[in-house]
C-alpha cells in the first residue's frame, strides 16, 4: 500500500486510476453523459464489488487517461490541476458533469475540496459508500450531488483499513446502523440520492431496516433500487424480490425507482 503524502501540499494529491468520458449508469442521473475520475483506495470489501482493482493504493499508481484511440498513461499521484487537464482531454466536446468515484473518494477529502476549486462552474458528483460521515460532512459544501450507497452489512466482508484514512470503518450491523443514520442526516435536504444495492440471494425482509432509516431520516431522498450485476457468484435479484421491495418503499412514502447498471448492459466503462 502506498504511504500517504506527507506535506500539506502533497496531501492535495490523490492516486488516480483512470479518467474517462462515458454515460452515467447508476443513480439519479442515469443516462447522462459525464466525465469520470476513479480514485484508488477503499477499505470496504463488498462481495459484489465490480472494481476490486481499486481497493489498494499502489506505491506508484499509474493513471489511465482514455482520450483518443489509445489510452495514455501518467503518474497516478495527481494534483487537482492534473485531473482537470485530464478531464478536458477526454471530453470530445462541451464540458460535462464530473463523477468522482473509486475506490472510495472520501478517503481523500482534501483532494475533493481542492478539485472543486479547479472545476469552476461545472457540477461535481460524489459517489460514496457512506462509511465515513466525518469526511462526508467536510466535503458537502464542495460537491453538487451525493450518490450514497446503502449496503446490507451481511453483504460486506470485514474491512481492511487504509493507513491514510482519517476515520475508521463500520465493522458490524450496529456500526453500520449508526453510520447510516449519520450520513442520511447529512444528505437530507441536499441534492442527493440513495442507491440500495440488491443481490438476488437476499430476502426482502433484510432490507426493511434500511428503508425504515431512509423514511425516518431523509424521507424526501430519491431511492434507487439497483439490482446487482452478476459477479463473483452473486446473482441478480428476481423480479419478485424487486417488486416486493418497491411495494415496501411505496408503503413508506419513498420516491423509488429500479435502475440496473446501464453502463454494464451497454458494455461501456
Amino acid at each position: 500500500m502506498g504511504a500517504p503524502p506527507a506535506s500539506p501540499a502533497l496531501r492535495l494529491r490523490a492516486p488516480v486510476l483512470e479518467v474517462f468520458a462515458s454515460i452515467q449508469g447508476e443513480g439519479r442521473f442515469v443516462g447522462e453523459p459525464q466525465a469520470f475520475v476513479r480514485l484508488a483506495g477503499c477499505p470496504l470489501r463488498c462481495r459484489w464489488c465490480d472494481t476490486p482493482g481499486s481497493w489498494a493504493v499502489p506505491s506508484t499508481p499509474r493513471a489511465r487517461i482514455r482520450s483518443g484511440a489509445a489510452p495514455q498513461r501518467a503518474a497516478g499521484w495527481a494534483t487537482p490541476g492534473d485531473v482537470r487537464a485530464w478531464i478536458e482531454a477526454v471530453e470530445a466536446g462541451p464540458a460535462r458533469t464530473v463523477s468522482l468515484t473509486g475506490g472510495e473518494p472520501l478517503v481523500w477529502p482534501d483532494f475533493v475540496r481542492a478539485l472543486r476549486a479547479e472545476l469552476g462552474p461545472r457540477r461535481l458528483h460524489l459517489e460514496t459508500a457512506g462509511a465515513h460521515p466525518r469526511a462526508l460532512a467536510g466535503v458537502l459544501a464542495s460537491v453538487d450531488h451525493v450518490s450514497l450507497d446503502l449496503k446490507l452489512p451481511a453483504d460486506l466482508l470485514p474491512p481492511e483499513p487504509l493507513e491514510l484514512a482519517g476515520e475508521g470503518e463500520p465493522r458490524d450491523a450496529a456500526d453500520w446502523a449508526a453510520v447510516r443514520a449519520e450520513v442520511l442526516a447529512l444528505v437530507r435536504g441536499r441534492d442527493a440520492c440513495a442507491k440500495l444495492i440488491v443481490a438476488g440471494d437476499r430476502a426482502a425482509a433484510e432490507f426493511l431496516p434500511l428503508l425504515d432509516d431512509v423514511a425516518r431520516l431523509a424521507p424526501e431522498l430519491p431511492l434507487v433500487l439497483q439490482p446487482v450485476t452478476p459477479v463473483n457468484g452473486v446473482p441478480t435479484p428476481r423480479a419478485t424480490l424487486l417488486e416486493e421491495l418497491v411495494r415496501a418503499a411505496l408503503a413508506r412514502a419513498l420516491a423509488v425507482r429500479v435502475v440496473p447498471q446501464i453502463h454494464r448492459q451497454l458494455g461501456l466503462p
